[in-house]
């Protein structure tokens, strides 16, 4: 196995110890950390993934990306593209609020199925699922017809 060599900046090394040392991290970037100081100080690349318990592979990339883009792109996750929000914070206030209310008539409590209904009769709020409904109170600690 070939041994690379890395290098780090003194403002890079304080960086890192402090943040090795310090401070809440996720523990994927104080790995990342502890590879970087690692290969600063000349350890080997076997022994670093047999002490820290990773692939080669992880290695690889995080001395990469350290040389390539520095030390924040070397440390933290790149942010991962997702599905943008359908509806956003006011339409899901909008049904926490219908939620708030009394139920209609004949009803004793607030249903999922109540909820979409009267929440597809609002504008803007057409499209909308019972399963969009379910997930947003799900996500305020609401539950309809809990006191």
């Amino acid at each position: 196995m070939r041994q690379t060599t890395l290098q780090l900046t003194d403002s890079d090394r304080q960086t890192i110890t402090a943040f090795r040392c310090k401070g809440i991290h996720p523990a994927r970037s104080v790995n990342r950390a502890h590879i970087l100081s690692a290969l600063d100080q000349g350890i080997s690349e076997k022994e670093i993934m047999r002490v820290l318990g990773m692939g080669r592979t992880a290695l690889w990339r995080t001395r990469v990306a350290y040389l390539e883009q520095g030390l924040v792109y070397a440390l933290e996750d790149a942010p991962r593209p997702g599905q943008p929000l359908k509806y956003p914070a006011k339409p899901a206030a909008e049904v926490c609020a219908l939620a708030c209310t009394s139920p209609p008539a004949g009803a004793k409590r607030w249903t999922i199925k109540l909820l979409t209904q009267a929440a597809q009769s609002q504008p803007g709020l057409q499209g909308v699922s019972r399963e969009t409904i379910r997930r947003t109170l799900k996500k305020t600690f609401f539950a309809p017809g809990r006191k």
